[in-house]
């Protein structure tokens, strides 16, 4: 074929309206799987010259056509819409340069099989790249808090105080659920990394009984068993995109929070400068604006997951299942790589303003629970009773402007007066012992405590994750950057080994 053949019913174009819709969507992917769809077509070429399919001619004007598509930057590769795909504007190109020996790439391969190679050769870089993104926020919250250890902090839930804890243990919760994500991606990283080629279109090759070689040859661990799964499965995609939103939910609520905490009213924390954007009309405001586009990117992955998983509801083997999926996948992908070292750059910018949070555990009332439990333990009360008269004595403090750090055993005695229960057996240096958030922090030594001793075990725990996922994800790009600089060479050896 050397002039261009319309991608509509024979004799007919394609409609204006198909062209600007349709094959403008699936000609944009070109951006993601050009490289992808070189290796794809490099490899496929010497399979089948060592299975004597294609002639040594042929096969030499064939690949050093494609090694020049492979030297050719995409943003340069004449991509045309009104050829229908990428895969449709790459044969065109090559049979106007090499006349109908371009027709031996389709021996034994369908279309979407080349472009089912592609996707995967993309995906599982940019999973790596993902990780790595992943890994570096997981760093930067461990590093923190080990430096804030023993830094106190009023902990809350529903934005009220709850219990006396560290910033360290604070950050720590977000690393863990970070680390899990990583893990999970790590899974889809394997799902990505098993090859498709060799499938056909749903019942296999005649041209091909070794499917593994070509896996073998491009750096995939593994062939995709069944033929017809291995041309339309996305429940991996699925799965991806259900840990991107996780990720990024993970991220919005670190987000939400200092958001809230860096605001006059608690000045809690400061974020660095740099995160920052300044109000051109106000000029007090120091808005920190790198928050916002973690909670709405959050909100963007969610969504992403929802479209997929209601484009996925429809009988099997259907195109519109994928060509959606070349263009939302790596948008999602690219999205959360981006989010995720900007996180990390976030986190590593905070300032913590302790004595701020001093202070609101002086004014506050988080103290109260541990209080509760030394009633119990100390004057024979069952908790339910020393939480009544717990509560009824914070009432009073709150009812009459005092903090707790005001509280006296005569108040205690009071309450548990009104409420019938016996009475309070405690001197006044033993409460204010009782109080003191330091105290209570340093009693929580059992594993996930705030304690200083079971967040150094944290720390060293996921800093030990970190450095598995991190040697995975090394250990998987350096097979990538094998394999493909492999099939490079060998296409070039050949073309140029049978020119001279």
């Amino acid at each position: 074929m050397t002039d261009r053949e319309p991608p509509g019913r024979s004799g007919t174009g394609p409609a204006p309206e198909l062209v600007n819709s349709a094959f403008e969507l699936e000609t944009s992917y070109a951006r993601t799987l050009h490289d992808g769809l070189n290796l794809a077509d490099l490899a496929h070429v010497l399979d089948l010259r060592e299975r004597a399919v294609i002639p040594d001619g042929p096969c030499r004007r064939l690949l050093a056509a494609l090694i020049e598509f492979d030297r050719t930057p995409v943003a340069e590769f004449p991509y045309d819409p009104a050829d229908g795909e990428p895969y449709n504007s790459r044969e065109r190109v090559l049979s106007s340069r090499i006349g109908d020996d371009a027709g031996w790439l389709h021996a034994g391969r369908p279309r979407r099989e080349a472009t089912r190679v592609a996707f995967r050769l993309y995906l599982r870089r940019a999973l790596a790249d993902l990780i790595d993104g992943v890994l570096s926020a997981v760093d930067s919250l461990v590093d923190q808090a080990a430096e804030s250890a023993q830094v106190l902090f009023p902990d809350q839930t529903y934005l009220q105080q709850a219990q006396p804890s560290t910033v360290g243990h604070y950050l720590l919760s977000f690393a863990y659920p970070l680390t899990r994500d990583a893990r999970r991606l790590a899974d889809v990283l394997a799902w990505t990394n098993r090859s498709p080629g060799g499938a056909g279109c749903v019942n296999g090759n005649s041209l091909r009984s070794d499917r593994e070689a070509f896996a073998r040859r491009l750096g995939f661990e593994a062939v995709i068993t069944h033929t017809r799964d291995a041309m339309w499965q996305t429940d991996g995609l699925v799965a991806l995109l259900a840990t991107l939103a996780s990720l990024g939910t993970t991220e919005d609520s670190l987000a939400e929070d200092l958001e809230i905490w860096s605001s006059n009213e608690f000045d809690f924390v400061r974020v660095g400068d740099g995160y920052t954007r300044a109000s051109v009309l106000m000029p007090q405001k120091r808005n920190p604006y790198a928050l916002s586009i973690i909670r709405g990117s959050a909100g963007v992955l969610s969504g992403r997951l929802g479209g997929f998983l209601a484009v996925q509801k429809a009988p099997s083997a259907r195109s519109d299942k994928l060509i959606f999926a070349y263009t939302e996948v790596p948008g999602a992908v690219d999205l959360a790589a981006r989010i995720a070292r900007l996180t990390a750059g976030v986190v590593a910018s905070l300032e913590f303003n302790m004595e701020a949070m001093r202070r609101a555990l002086d004014i506050g009332y988080s103290q109260a629970t541990d209080l509760a439990e030394h009633l119990m333990e100390q004057c024979t009360m069952d908790y339910r009773s020393a939480y009544r008269v717990v509560g009824a004595a914070v009432q009073d403090l709150a009812s009459s402007g005092r903090q707790v750090t005001e509280l006296t055993v005569a108040d205690l005695s009071s309450a548990a007066s009104r409420l019938g229960r016996g009475p309070v057996d405690l001197d006044e240096a033993s409460l204010r012992e009782i109080l003191d958030p330091a105290r209570i922090v340093a009693t929580r030594t059992a594993t996930g405590g705030t304690a200083v001793a079971p967040v150094a075990a944290m720390v060293d725990e996921v800093h030990g994750q970190v450095a598995e996922l991190r040697k995975l994800k090394e250990e998987a790009m350096s097979t990538f950057d094998s394999a493909e600089v492999a099939v490079r060479r060998a296409a070039l050896q050949l073309a140029e080994g049978v020119r001279a």
